[in-house]
């Protein structure tokens, strides 16, 4: 595939700019590949349009992790903490933004005054390893000053709301720059109507990083360098999987991060291996899916490694008339927008 191949028009109305009252409002969009129909739903249809199935969810937490602040010269600056190096105590691996290029040695105050960090080298593309200092903790500096990490197509700044709402409610181990989008939409509510109606859920966890919403800068998608991200399956998911398939019910991925994540962990036959580990996995077409029956996901950029994900699940054709149509019929797109739930057959 060409990147072009990726491309879509998109009224600049229809990328969403807040969460909707309540989570379950959105509109969803149902893909029935077999079929090669798109319909119209409501997300809160979601436990009765599927038999009971597996329902795998990404437990990953979004944290705070943009940091404003100024170097000694009164230049702002910006990071986007990415990790911790694991080196040095409150060494962190970021992103950096500036005017003018950052230097080894460089101290910048951030967070008010109240943070400081130390460049303690320059990377590539715009990422620094930096220590931070404070007079207490420095997590939890970063938990009350950091701003949510809001992606760059919301263009407002970052709101108390946001705190929770760019947040799943299942959202349990802290690591993630972005939210895996397609669990924004549950409930507690949501989740007792899956289990009400037969469907199990497991959880997976991986740390959505910022590459998410890099766009493909290559001609051909064989070429484009994957962003690596860390990812966990328990033995009880693997558990959960394996029941499922012995049971005939379906495997549904909730966001293109959980499809990576099981892909990821496979072994040799196809199956998912509990464990930690790194993925740089760029599910494309022509993709064999090996563990997912069917997505639950939201709109993605054009020319974005996701876009291509959900091409290879449902098929080129059916997804770019399924983007079409959600623009023609004014469906609300990306992080704050609606969902899709795309069925298919057994893997």
């Amino acid at each position: 595939m060409r990147i072009s191949d990726l491309d879509y028009e998109l009224p600049e109305e229809l990328i969403a700019q807040e969460p909707l009252a309540r989570r379950d409002a959105s509109r969803l969009l149902l893909l029935d590949v077999a079929a090669d129909q798109v319909e119209d739903r409501l997300f809160a249809e979601l436990p009765g349009l599927l038999p009971p199935s597996l329902f795998v969810f990404n437990d990953t937490r979004v944290f705070p992790a943009r940091l404003l602040g100024h170097k000694a010269t009164g230049g702002q600056v910006e990071l986007l903490l990415l990790r911790k190096t694991g080196d040095v105590a409150d060494r962190w691996l970021a992103m950096g933004r500036s005017s003018k290029r950052f230097r080894e040695g460089m101290e910048l105050s951030l967070c008010e005054d109240r943070l400081m960090a130390r460049v303690v080298s320059v990377r590539s593309h715009g990422q620094l390893e930096v220590d931070l200092r404070t007079e207490g903790e420095v997590d939890t500096l970063i938990e009350q000053a950091g701003e949510v990490p809001l992606p760059p197509y919301i263009r407002r700044a970052a709101a108390d709301e946001d705190r929770t709402r760019y947040q799943t409610v299942y959202a349990r181990k802290p690591g993630a720059v972005a939210a895996p989008t397609a669990g924004l939409h549950f409930t507690e509510g949501t989740l007792g109507a899956l289990e009400e109606a037969g469907h199990e859920t497991a959880y997976v966890t991986l740390h959505v990083g910022p590459g998410t919403f890099r766009p493909v800068q290559v001609d051909t998608l064989d070429e484009h360098q994957m962003h690596e991200e860390a990812y966990e399956v328990s033995e009880a998911t693997v558990a959960a999987i394996a029941r499922a398939r012995a049971e005939g019910r379906p495997v549904v991925a909730v966001g293109t991060t959980v499809v990576r994540t099981l892909e990821s962990s496979i072994d040799a036959e196809g199956q998912p291996v509990a464990g930690f580990d790194t993925t740089r996995l760029f599910i494309r077409p022509p993709y064999r899916f090996h563990v997912v029956d069917h997505l639950v996901t939201n709109f993605h950029l054009p020319r974005s490694t996701l876009l291509a994900l959900v091409m290879a699940f449902a098929g080129v054709d059916l997804t770019r008339r399924a983007y079409r149509e959600a623009a023609e019929r004014r469906y609300r797109f990306y992080s704050y927008g609606d969902a899709m739930l795309i069925q298919r057959g057994a893997p």
